[in-house]
């Protein structure tokens, strides 16, 4: 049977705040082999203009999409206290699952949405959109393969513009959220930084946070090392003084280096580094690479769906929670902290 002859992917949708907003919902809507057929959110009059907007048919409660037998896949995008919970009951229903970052705010609680995933035979994806990103891809491609040599180094950053206070969301709140700016933006800086170089084991972690007005750090440096002795600096905050967010990483060998946005790559030919930088393809239609990232993850997580592709389940995730869980340990206790130790 051909993918046009197929039935559409029925999905909903729970929780519409920014990234449904931005991802989601259009990227989704917009889609052939998929029908957005309900959303849920606690503010349900959001929910309604939402929904309306997108020509999505149904607002629901989140209990009521996870039991609707007509729902094949659920995206989760709820604040991070609920992501376990909500994944858990979606794969037990035999729904197929996507779930924004963190997967789960704990080492344990990813290991139970992951044993949850295997026991459903459903698929489980987690939105790392920059695993997707073409730059990111040809970088991991060079430090693969061995082109920059012994990789000993790893540095990455997420600071975002400082932005005149209004009222607090879920971000701000502890219980919600798990943790400031680390949780927020360092999730998935931590894991960048590891899929750069082929996500190796963490043995030590030593962290120093800042905590402004709110009860969660508005910003974090992490170090850590690995058992190969790659040492990984990680920088996150929401307290940026610049004209724009910045991004960025770096991956330093014994041969070579490379950085991105944008994407530069340099290594040592003939005794001197040369610029070895390949070709990257435009975004379509001028799209920022963030929305094009996503847009392929999700083309991935529909095809997996659709029966045409696999998603590798996100195993590593329960390493990456270790990593981060011992950061906070860190910041606490003002000590570094060894992996592993009771």
């Amino acid at each position: 049977m051909s993918a046009s002859e197929r039935d559409p992917v029925q999905v909903g949708i729970l929780g519409v705040g920014a990234i449904s907003q931005v991802i989601h919902l259009p990227i989704l809507s917009e889609r052939p082999d998929v029908d957005v057929i309900a959303v849920s959110d606690p503010d349900r009059p959001k929910a309604e203009t939402l929904g309306a907007r997108f020509g999505v048919p149904r607002v629901l409660s989140s209990e009521e999409i996870l039991s609707d037998d007509q729902v094949q896949a659920a995206v989760i995008c709820t604040p991070n206290h609920l992501h376990e919970s909500l994944a858990i009951e979606a794969l037990e229903n035999g729904k197929h699952v996507l779930v924004e970052k963190p997967l789960a705010m704990s080492a344990d609680g990813v290991q139970r949405v992951l044993d949850a995933a295997a026991a459903s035979g459903c698929h489980l994806a987690v939105g790392m959109h920059h695993r997707f990103r073409p730059d990111v891809g040809a970088l991991t491609a060079f430090v693969a393969g061995g082109e920059l040599g012994e990789v000993y180094a790893v540095r990455a950053n997420s600071l975002t513009q400082r932005m005149p206070a209004v009222a607090s969301t879920w971000r701000q709140e502890p219980e919600e959220a798990g943790g400031g700016a680390l949780m927020d933006l360092g999730v998935p800086t931590l894991d960048l930084a590891l899929w750069l170089v082929g996500y190796p084991r963490i043995t030590r972690v030593t962290s120093v946070f800042r905590t402004g007005e709110a009860e969660v750090e508005e910003a974090a440096t992490v170090f850590a090392v690995s058992e190969s002795g790659i040492a990984f600096s990680v920088e996150v905050s929401w307290n940026l003084f610049a004209e724009a967010d910045r991004h960025r990483a770096r991956v330093m060998g014994t041969e070579g280096s490379g950085s991105l946005p944008p994407l530069n790559i340099n290594k040592q030919l003939g005794g001197r580094p040369t610029d070895v930088t390949p070709r990257q393809p435009k975004a379509r239609g001028g799209e920022h690479r963030f929305q094009n990232a996503y847009r392929r993850l999700l083309d991935e997580f529909v095809r997996a769906v659709l029966g045409e592709s696999d998603v590798p389940a996100p195993v590593e995730q329960v390493h990456l929670m270790e990593v981060v869980s011992a950061a906070y340990r860190s910041a606490r206790e003002g000590r570094e902290i060894h992996l592993g130790e009771d």
